[in-house]
């Protein structure tokens, strides 16, 4: 018996764009009410109202401790509770790590790892109080795989995946459920650095997935009786060899 999402609130970050836009989507089609986090205030007042009623915006940098802490307090302002918090916001950097700028590594470890880890801080409080919850956290297939290309993202993602699996092992006293959806290559703005020639082989090659695709194995995670929980699920094309 799966779990109805019917009537459930989810928060979810980044959700103005790429996999938190399809995973906002899907969960509204279930009869959720969605909150969109999002720092891309304008992108947020353009999609939101073609989402329907039950979609709200909360326009925030995850950057700013400061903004994290009155996120909680926003969400049960709009919804008066939380059901489910997906942790998607986040950002890429790939390529040699000899020419790599330590700066942008610097904002993209703030986000990927320091971000998320505040923000799921934040609503943890909440769904102990109640004793029900679940957190998704976008990771990524370089969080189990050293992926050569990209070793400042793979380590940000090996971080993300430590906290998953410590942090829902102290959970499960509480009746919360903490898991990590790991998405190979997804065709969305993280990654247009990468270098024309190899984004367009991998497209031709059936090597990048849809974030629609991300969506519906966040929903499968969610959607599940409440005593399975979907620790990690890995999902990559299927021509990749990682």
């Amino acid at each position: 018996m799966t779990q109805d999402m019917e009537g459930r609130v989810a928060a979810i970050t980044g959700a103005a764009s790429g996999i938190g836009h399809a995973c906002a989507v899907r969960l509204l089609n279930a009869g959720a009410q969605v909150i969109l986090i999002d720092r891309d205030r304008a992108a947020l007042d353009r999609i939101v109202p073609e989402l329907g009623p039950r979609a709200s915006a909360l326009a925030m940098d995850l950057t700013d401790p400061r903004a994290v802490g009155t996120m909680m307090p926003s969400i049960l302002s709009a919804a008066g509770r939380l059901d489910v918090f997906h942790a998607n916001a986040g950002s890429y950097v790939g390529g040699p790590i000899e020419a790599g700028d330590p700066d942008a590594w610097d904002r993209m470890l703030t986000l990927n790892v320091n971000a998320v880890f505040r923000s799921v801080h934040a609503v943890l409080p909440h769904m102990i109080e109640r004793r029900t919850g679940d957190v998704i956290v976008t990771s990524s297939v370089a969080g189990v795989v050293p992926v050569v290309w990209e070793p400042i993202y793979t380590a940000s993602k090996h971080a993300v995946q430590a906290f998953v699996h410590t942090v829902r092992r102290q959970m499960i006293k509480h009746g919360l459920r903490i898991g990590a959806v790991q998405p190979g290559p997804v065709v969305t703005a993280l990654i247009s650095d990468w270098p024309k020639d190899k984004l367009e082989a991998e497209l031709a090659a059936g090597g990048l997935i849809e974030a629609s695709e991300v969506a519906e194995a966040v929903y499968f995670m969610l959607s599940r009786p409440r005593n399975v929980t979907i620790r990690d699920l890995v999902i990559l094309p299927q021509s990749t060899d990682l």
